[in-house]
């Protein structure tokens, strides 16, 4: 050490320090000329320890008579000079080496720089004749007190630097650290003492990270963005699995976030009181959208199951029987019979027949539900099929060049699908549910049926 103090101690001659004040000029320079523009506010501090160790060596060579003013002036020079250049070399090698950079976590750099003036200051003291070794022995109780006191405090910040090094996750990433669903949320903070999370609820919810360091972590984010995500739907006894399978699996079909590949599943998953329980599990990469998913998955379920005539069986619980009359009844059906009767008469080409065949085929006709953003059919694939809008609105698109174009709007009275129904040939466009929508469904077979009785009516 004494080869360092007599470089830039009270007894160094003027070109020692000179040459050492350009050896951190030059580093200055250096940093100047490799950093990004954005990051030359980090040339801020060791540039004012610079200026402070000038302004120390001017007042030494001030006050070169006075000897009591030498030797304090020569140690604050000699820790400034130190200072800017450990902070000026440490700059130099993590922050214009970006793979250095983006390795070392920003609780690492941290350390590191505290490390350098730590060890700036010790050999400031040595130079000024203190031992290090004896300040820190007559300070060990002091340092008992200071760390009983601050144990929670300085837990959580060796955690923070075990999670920054092992890095379980990351700025950005989806966590779960417990299992209350509530605190599933986004990371946006990782600071010495505590992270910060910002729940789905839009909630901040700040962890210290000794409580995470102890915690089974939950990371949606790692290794890749997509995650699983399932859903339970139960279906009566009498429904072949392997028909409510398809059907789920079909609900699954384009709803927004969720993805086809990995492909969506379904298996069944349980028989209990209820029925049979199916597990749907399908993916996704856009986890603040997972409630809303989730919602849309469960409709887009209950839609396919209510088309194909199946109903969710609900949980048993104490049944009380009212006696419904057979006239009641009756009267119900054949209310609902007129009303599609009426709704059969507004299609052009279904007038000529005659009331008693209008009447059949509306017992024959079928009542679909589809919600909003459903496929109803799709261009260029076969179908037997009339569609007759009841309530709602259905979007017409038609396939182009740069994808699909609407090209019409139909609500209740308007009709798509009967070339289809009428020649079998395949469909001329896309439509979709523009808003949830009631449709009539009439099939070719019941179509042929009363047109076979009624052979006058093909002619008209």
């Amino acid at each position: 050490m004494e080869w360092l103090w007599e470089a830039l101690g009270v007894n160094a001659p003027p070109s020692a320090w000179t040459l050492w004040l350009s050896v951190a000029a030059a580093l200055l320079i250096a940093l100047w000329l490799v950093l990004p523009r954005g990051e030359r506010r980090y040339l801020r501090a060791p540039a004012v320890l610079l200026l402070l160790h000038a302004v120390s060596i001017g007042l030494r060579a001030l006050f070169a008579h006075d000897a009591h003013a030498q030797r304090p002036l020569g140690l604050a020079g000699l820790f400034f000079l130190l200072a800017s250049l450990g902070r000026s070399s440490f700059l130099l090698l993590v922050h214009a080496v970006p793979t250095l950079r983006r390795s070392l976590p920003r609780i690492v750099q941290d350390f590191i720089q505290v490390g350098i003036y730590i060890l700036v200051a010790l050999v400031t003291l040595r130079a000024a004749g203190v031992e290090p070794s004896s300040l820190l022995a007559t300070s060990a109780l002091l340092t008992a007190v200071i760390g009983l006191s601050l144990q929670d405090t300085l837990g959580n910040m060796f955690a923070g630097l075990a999670i920054q090094v092992q890095r379980p996750f990351g700025v950005g990433d989806w966590i779960q650290f417990d299992d209350l669903p509530e605190h599933v949320g986004q990371v946006i903070e990782i600071n010495w003492r505590a992270t910060k999370v910002l729940t789905l609820d839009r909630v901040e919810v700040t962890v210290p990270n000794g409580v995470l360091a102890k915690a089974a972590i939950t990371n949606y984010s790692q290794p890749s963005t997509v995650a699983r995500s399932s859903a339970y739907v139960v279906a009566p006894y009498h429904a072949p699995p392997a028909r409510v399978r398809q059907l789920l699996a079909e609900g699954l079909r384009e709803v927004p976030g969720v993805l086809s590949d990995p492909e969506p599943s379904v298996v069944v998953n349980d028989f209990n009181e209820r029925g049979i329980q199916y597990w749907v599990r399908y993916f996704l990469t856009d986890f603040s959208r997972r409630d809303l998913i989730a919602g849309q998955v469960r409709e887009r379920l209950w839609y396919s199951l209510s088309r194909a005539g199946y109903r969710i069986p609900p949980p048993l619980r104490e049944v009380q029987l009212f006696e419904v009359s057979p006239e009641a009844q009756e009267r119900k059906l054949e209310q609902r019979r007129a009303e599609l009767e009426r709704a059969l008469k507004t299609v052009d080409f279904l007038e000529p027949l005659p009331p008693r065949a209008l009447r059949e085929l509306a017992e024959r006709a079928a009542v679909r539900l589809y919600n909003q953003g459903e496929v109803i059919i799709r261009q260029g694939e076969s179908g037997d099929e009339l569609f007759l809008v009841e309530h709602g609105e259905v979007c017409v698109n038609i396939e182009g060049k740069r994808g699909p174009v609407e090209v019409a709007r139909l609500g209740p009275g308007n009709f798509f699908g009967e070339m289809s129904l009428m020649t079998g040939e395949p469909r001329s466009a896309t439509v979709l549910a523009a808003v949830e929508c009631e449709l009539i469904v009439v099939k070719k077979e019941s179509f042929q049926h009363i047109i076979a009785a009624n052979q006058h009516v093909l002619d008209q």
